[in-house]
């Protein structure tokens, strides 16, 4: 029987399985196989209904959860090196790569930017909130935070 045949709701529960199993396991050793055999389709046909479903591939998306998770830890402080393997990289390198790819910036430069918002936010809160948010809470006026404009 052909997944044309199934109900289409039955395929798109079976490829948000899929998802799911992605972003619980998206630390593991889980490649294109692991995630198909979850959902229970050929990996050909899978790939096809996912990314029909997402805009992207498995792997694409695992990757960007990957890097989503690492973007976190990053916000954390803790070692790049740590951080790679954490979120189920196999090399510093291509850790390094993809982040740089995804996001504009290595993932030292984001970490040092994520210190210095920190150390902004301490001196000049007022800066990180939105300025409409800002003005209905009345901080923009007689206030002791540093105005924005």
């Amino acid at each position: 029987m052909h997944g044309e045949n199934y109900p289409k709701v039955y395929l798109y529960r079976r490829i948000v399985k899929a998802k799911l199993f992605i972003d619980e396991n998206f630390a593991g050793d889980i490649d294109l196989d692991h995630i198909a055999d979850e959902a229970f389709f050929s990996k050909f046909h899978f790939i096809r209904l996912f990314k029909n479903t997402y805009a992207k591939t498995p792997h694409q998306y695992l990757t960007v959860v990957r890097i989503e998770r690492s973007k976190l830890l990053l916000k954390d402080n803790k070692p790049i090196a740590e951080i790679c393997y954490a979120v189920g990289f196999d090399s510093i390198s291509s850790f390094t790569g993809l982040f740089k790819r995804l996001t504009g910036q290595t993932p030292s430069a984001y970490q040092q930017l994520q210190k210095k918002i920190r150390e902004e936010i301490k001196t000049t809160p007022l800066k990180h909130i939105p300025n409409c948010f800002a003005e209905m809470k009345g901080w923009t006026q007689n206030s002791n935070f540093e105005e924005v404009h």
